[in-house]
């Protein structure tokens, strides 16, 4: 397993408004984020996993889009998980 309860209940707590609320938009991206960056250290390793990197590229069109309706939502909590996560430059 990649993440670990306590992991878990960290993100939880940094990202969303408390450990109950999961549900938070900001909260399952900054776990997709934690998994595309565990898959994305798998692939250069191991470079020939088709599957991996076609989860790859799911799991980067889910946080796309979890992404876009932050925008539509409110564009200043889009900005501070943005700057939290480092996503942009």
């Amino acid at each position: 397993m990649y993440l670990t309860k306590e992991v878990k209940q960290e993100i939880f707590k940094d990202y969303g408004k408390s450990q109950i609320n999961t549900g938070l938009p900001e909260v399952q991206i900054a776990l997709l984020t934690n998994r595309i960056k565990n898959l994305s250290e798998h692939l250069e390793r191991n470079h020939k996993d088709f599957n991996t990197k076609r989860s790859l590229i799911r799991l980067v069109g889910k946080r796309r889009g979890l992404l876009n309706y932050l925008i539509s939502v409110d564009i200043n909590r889009y900005r501070s998980i943005i700057k939290k996560l480092g996503l942009r430059k």
